[in-house]
């Protein structure tokens, strides 16, 4: 009959880790000149404020749907009517105040100048 391995028979064997070539650098870059925009410069930014006020748009959608869809959840589960609608009252007031600060900071963003970021 064979005899079992034993712990001391069997070794855990660690690879040595290979030398891998050094990363090389890529090529450097051209600079640009920073004093004059890009030419499309105004219709870029208009279309990137139109993509913010979308996904602020989006994101508020979603969080009313989170408002309404947490308390069914909370009440099929067990949860009294008074716990959920105390999570819903806590989940509306959280959002309203994310979506003033969130509409504040587009209005701050739109009033700011192409040059410096001062506000008019």
């Amino acid at each position: 009959m064979p005899v079992p391995p034993t712990a001391a028979a069997r070794s855990s064997v660690i690879p040595t880790p290979t030398l891998a070539a050094p990363p090389t650098r890529p090529a450097p870059r051209a600079h640009r000149r920073t004093d004059a925009p890009p030419a499309g410069a105004a219709v870029e930014k208009k279309a990137v404020e139109k993509k913010g006020e979308q996904a602020a748009g989006d994101i508020v959608r979603w969080a009313v749907f989170c408002c309404v869809l947490v308390p069914v959840v909370l009440v099929v589960y067990g949860t009294s009517l008074a716990g959920a609608a105390g999570a819903a009252l806590g989940l509306v007031s959280v959002t309203a105040a994310c979506r003033l600060l969130l509409r504040r900071s587009e209005r701050g963003l739109r009033a700011e100048t192409p040059h410096g970021g001062h506000r008019r």
